[in-house]
């Protein structure tokens, strides 16, 4: 990278830390940290919306599916839409509309209100983890990106120089900073994209007659996907619209439920056709490029052994002119920044207030408990470069972590607001039991072997995971969701809340 491109990506990452900074010394309590002050606007709610869902680690992913799938990829985020829309017509109206919430900091606070604290403690505690892993995956993005761009810089290097500033960065700010910059951040990604990284990369490759002879013509049309993958997008990030903190906490945020609405609505369309058709356009445009040979000088010869995820920083690197090239690094950049700086913040809010908070009664505008979410924070980011570090793939990570919370917490949360007969006891059931066969059948079929007793004893011991084949090719969070709906409805049947009962006997 010319020293020129690197001093306006310093400058980039300088000012955004500035901005934290000015944040910290604004913030006076949890409700400037977790929620925003409660009186922001539809504009900037719904561009903070879409740029936490899609932000860096599905602009990275996008543009592997566009590099591996071609034009069909972009049906990924048709699901961002469709979820968006749904929470705005089915969520939003319970929650906003409710003056139960009108001072709630986070999601499992509506487990609390319909069912009891215990719920909404092993809710904290799925999303927290879930939330964290998320983090992990954008921590990830960065540092491919930075890895696919910078000569001579390691992922690992990438990782730690990367996760720092978007730690640092969160942990000054909270959620009125990421909010305000999401807004800039979103709007730096799309100018770029728009005028500067698909023209030039389209005009690079040499137009769409070359783009028709390097690639298989299936990657140029939409019906290149199978009906599992559908499933499987649909069943798992749809359902995120209705369990993702991140998203309850701009719905707290909102002040009102009409601005709420136009937010989600605002936020659906950008995802599509928006960003999905520029995300995979450029994978697409990386494929003919790799092909054509122009990442040759970067060792990335035999395209068959490039990394889908990188193909799309390599194309930039490649074909940016001096300028333009720290300019669009800044806008991917602030792309992921802007969706770790929202999961960190959400993981944060869960372990403070839902988990902490369980044991321990907490005054959320105090001085006190501002520094120690702060230090809760830089914690679990610090947890989360540790995760990135131990992962290759950043969409793989991005739908592990929704499925691990969709899976769980998905079922419980309609129930609660659809359902007079849930109970509590039903929704714990079906946090169990939804995340477990998740992960189950995610991982496989555990097995521990073990070659003898001996000194080192623990080093001789090993488990591995034998690969579990499902019916259909279906994904695991299909029968995630279905057994956490089974044992919901069951369980709340057999095990009914002792209040809800008596009025449901009474009417």
């Amino acid at each position: 990278m010319h020293y020129i491109d690197l001093a306006l990506f310093v400058v980039y990452i300088v000012g955004l830390l500035g901005f934290g900074y000015y944040f910290f010394r604004q913030n006076k309590g949890g409700e400037d940290y977790y929620v925003g002050g409660r009186d922001m606007n539809s504009l900037h709610i719904g561009l903070s919306v879409v740029a936490t869902d899609v932000g860096g680690g599905f602009s990275i992913g996008l543009g592997g599916l566009g590099f591996t799938m071609g034009l069909a990829g972009s049906w990924m985020l048709f699901t961002g839409l469709i979820g968006a829309w749904m929470a705005a017509v089915l969520l939003i109206p319970k929650v906003k509309g409710n003056r139960a919430f009108d001072k709630a900091y986070t999601f499992p606070e509506v487990f609390k209100h319909f069912f009891n604290a215990k719920v909404a403690l092993i809710a904290g505690i799925i999303s927290a983890i879930g939330y964290a892993g998320f983090t992990s995956s954008q921590i990830l993005a960065g540092a491919k990106l930075a890895n696919g761009t910078f000569a001579n810089l390691d992922l690992q290097t990438a990782l730690i120089i990367m996760g720092t500033v978007a730690v640092l960065y969160t942990v000054l700010g909270g959620l009125k900073a990421v909010i305000y910059t999401d807004t800039i951040q979103w709007t730096i990604l799309m100018l770029g994209l728009i005028f500067i990284g698909i023209p030039v990369s389209y005009d690079a490759v040499g137009g769409w007659s070359e783009i028709q002879a390097a690639v298989d013509p299936q990657l140029l049309t939409l019906g290149n996907i199978t009906w599992q993958r559908v499933v499987y997008w649909g069943a798992t990030i749809i359902p995120i619209w209705f369990v993702g903190m991140t998203l309850y906490q701009r719905i707290y945020a909102c002040r009102d439920e009409r601005t709420a609405k136009r937010a989600w609505y605002l936020a659906g369309l950008f995802e599509w056709p928006v960003m999905a058709f520029m995300g995979v356009l450029l994978g697409l445009f990386a494929k003919v490029a790799a092909s054509q040979g122009m990442f040759d000088y970067l060792g990335a010869a035999d395209i068959s052994d490039t990394d889908p995820e990188t193909g799309l920083p390599m194309l930039l690197r490649t074909v940016l002119p001096v300028g333009l090239m720290g300019i669009m690094m800044s806008a991917y950049f602030s792309a992921i920044l802007s969706t770790a700086d929202s999961c960190l913040m959400a993981s944060s809010g869960n372990v403070v207030s839902d988990i902490i908070g369980y044991f321990k009664k907490i005054d959320h505008e105090s001085p006190r408990f501002l520094r120690f979410s702060q230090i809760t924070t830089f914690i679990i980011g610090a947890g989360a470069l540790l995760l990135a570090s131990s992962m290759q793939s950043v969409l793989n990570l991005m739908l592990y972590s929704y499925a691990f919370m969709v899976s769980g917490l998905f079922v419980p949360i309609i129930g609660a607001l659809y359902w007079e007969r849930s109970s509590s006891a039903g929704a714990i059931s079906a946090m169990l039991i939804g995340g477990t066969t998740t992960v189950y059948l995610t991982l496989g079929h555990p097995v521990l072997s073990w070659e003898g007793f001996s000194l080192s004893f623990w080093n001789d011991i090993a488990i591995d995971f034998i690969e579990i084949a499902l019916p259909y090719g279906l994904d695991p969070n299909v029968f995630g969701i279905s057994a956490s709906a089974v044992i919901f409805v069951t369980v709340s049947l057999l095990f009914p809340d002792k209040v809800k009962s008596e009025n449901l006997k009474k009417e």
